[in-house]
C-alpha cells in the first residue's frame, strides 16, 4: 500500500514537472488559413516603373508538417490585374495573351516550417509554360506568409511591350511578389 501512494505522489511530482514544459506537437500540427491572395507584378521601362496587382478570395487551409492536405492551389484571373492606368493594364493583359490563357495558376506544395519561415515547393503555369522552384522560401510577417520571384519574359516566350513606334520599351525582367494572408 505505501508503494501504491509512493508511485502516485512521484507519478504527480512528475506529471507536474513536465505539464509546464512546452510541446513541440504545436509546430508539428500546426495550420495556415489562407482567406487571401494578393499578387504584385513590378518592372520598368525607360520611361519609368510600373505596378500590376491582383487580389483574390480563397478559402483553404494548410496543414504543415503532416501528411494530410498540406499544399494550396489558385487559378488567377488575369483579366483581374490593375496597373492604375487602363492603357497600361491593357498592355499587360495583351502581353500575357488573357484571351488564349485567362488564367495563371499557382501550385505551393510541402510547405513546412522552416527557422522562422516556411519552405515549399512552388509552381507557377503562365500562359503554357510552367516554372518551377524547389525549396522556395515563404517568408513570415504578421498576418501573411510572401515571397518574390525574380522571372524574365523571355523565360516564359513572352516579348515585353513597346509601345510609341519604340519609344517606350518595357524591360524583360519582372519581378512578382505574392502574399497569403492567414486570418
Amino acid at each position: 500500500m505505501k508503494k501504491r501512494i509512493a508511485i502516485g505522489i512521484m507519478g504527480l511530482a512528475l506529471f507536474t514537472l513536465l505539464g509546464g514544459a512546452k510541446s513541440t506537437v504545436a509546430l508539428k500540427n500546426a495550420t495556415l488559413i489562407i482567406n487571401r491572395i494578393e499578387i504584385k507584378i513590378s518592372g520598368t521601362s525607360n520611361v519609368g516603373k510600373y505596378h500590376c496587382t491582383n487580389t483574390f478570395y480563397i478559402n483553404d487551409t494548410i496543414n504543415l508538417n503532416l501528411n494530410k492536405k498540406n499544399s494550396i492551389n489558385a487559378d488567377i484571373p488575369m483579366l483581374n490585374f490593375d496597373c492604375g492606368n487602363k492603357i497600361m493594364t491593357k498592355d499587360l493583359q495583351s502581353t500575357v495573351k488573357c484571351k488564349e490563357f485567362p488564367n495563371s495558376h499557382v501550385t505551393i506544395t510541402d510547405i513546412k516550417a522552416y527557422k522562422s519561415d516556411y519552405k515549399c515547393n512552388l509552381t507557377f503555369l503562365i500562359t503554357d509554360k510552367k516554372l518551377n522552384y524547389k525549396d522556395f522560401i515563404l517568408y513570415k510577417e504578421d498576418d501573411k506568409i510572401h515571397g518574390t520571384i525574380n522571372i524574365n519574359f523571355s523565360d516564359i516566350d513572352l516579348d515585353p511591350p513597346v509601345k510609341m513606334a519604340g519609344l517606350v520599351k518595357v524591360r524583360d525582367q519582372v519581378v512578382i511578389d505574392f502574399s497569403l494572408y492567414n486570418n
